[in-house]
């Protein structure tokens, strides 16, 4: 019953039986080696356009190039309140753009409210250099709160992006579920939507550490190759990142991983919504699960062996909680089975 985080799951067969694979023989370093190539033509493919494609070890690397690759001086991001790169990053955004700023805008569900984002950027008028100089707008999707961006939503902040000729970048660390819950392509997803530069997460659905940096305009990314390697994230070796991808394009295993994860979130929802001892904080569309119940429940539940956290309310959402009621946030992924919810089920009550 682990339900902490999808962090905590191991990699697939596939992905490890491919690191197993390549472990032998020699290949160029650097990105530079055959296998390299084979997996930047399959993101070509999967965008259904050429995209210029540098590897990383981390989201909060991808997060944090992706901003730094817009920077101006002074300059402002602008993401959710709860964004995670604002929340959960420990100031690495900031740090890797040299002091560019994360500017909060709020909105419902997780997702930035268009009306919040223009009236916030406007707060940065053009030539008035004490307040500095908006040059990004980020989107998480899927939401820290397990929502999703639907394409109109997407479309109403790029429209906001280009009137005002600022790039938008999307987190995807949970790329692959908003995608099965979305059922639209990732062509569709982003650059169709206006999305410029993706975070793309492949760790936390299978893959043992693998992320991407993918940037729709491959024009806009000749200063990336130079601030990935300032900031330490060029891998020597890096065929065990490319055979991970590799294997995790190969037959949409990576699509029956997310759809997997999500069908599973929705059971769990279905088994929190049917019990009288939690129930749901709000409707999920990815495989983040939030529920409120009391200390009492959180702490028994532990105590039998379910592990998964409490979690903060979000500064959009009402008086959900009676005294002595916690939000409490679970998380499926691909080793998550029926068992695993229903053993919480029953325990849950």
């Amino acid at each position: 019953m682990h339900f902490s985080s999808d962090n905590w799951a191991g990699a697939h067969p596939s992905i490890a039986d491919a690191l197993t694979h390549h472990a032998a023989g020699f290949a160029a370093a650097y990105g530079a080696s055959d296998l390299d190539k084979k997996v930047e033509a399959k993101f070509n493919a999967l965008f259904e356009r050429d995209v210029a494609v540098f590897f990383v070890g981390t989201g909060t690397a991808a997060n944090s190039l992706a901003l730094s690759t817009f920077n101006r001086p002074g300059g402002v991001s602008f993401c959710h309140r709860e964004a995670h790169m604002l929340e959960d990053e420990c100031g690495a955004p900031e740090f890797f753009s040299h002091g560019a700023r994360l500017a909060p805008v709020d909105g419902i569900d997780g997702k930035i409210n268009p009306e919040l984002l223009e009236n916030e950027i406007r707060r940065f008028p053009p030539n008035v250099v004490h307040a500095g100089q908006p040059m990004a707008v980020s989107i998480t999707q899927a939401t820290e709160i397990g929502t999703v961006y639907k394409a109109a939503e997407v479309d109403d902040i790029a429209a906001i992006c280009r009137k005002h000729d600022l790039p938008l970048h999307m987190d995807g660390a949970r790329f692959a579920n908003a995608l099965i819950a979305l059922e639209l392509s990732p062509a569709d997803m982003t650059w169709r939507r206006g999305v410029d530069i993706l975070s793309f997460g492949a760790t936390k659905n299978g893959c043992w550490c693998a992320e991407a940096l993918v940037v729709f305009d491959p024009d806009k990314a000749r200063d990336l190759p130079f601030l990935r390697k300032r900031s330490a994230q060029l891998f020597s070796k890096t065929r065990f990142i490319s055979a991970q991808l590799d294997a995790y394009f190969e037959n949409d295993l990576w699509l029956q991983l997310a759809s997997q994860a999500n069908a599973m979130s929705d059971l769990l929802q279905d088994a929190i919504r049917q019990s009288s001892n939690a129930r749901l904080a709000w409707k999920s569309d990815a495989n983040e699960v939030f529920a409120v119940m009391t200390r009492e429940k959180y702490a028994a539940l532990l105590q039998q062996g379910a592990q998964f956290y409490e979690w903060k309310k979000p500064h959009s959402v009402g008086d959900i909680l009676e005294d002595n009621e916690i939000i409490v946030r679970m998380v499926t992924g691909f080793a998550t089975t029926p068992e695993h919810v229903s053993a919480f089920a029953d325990l849950l009550g």
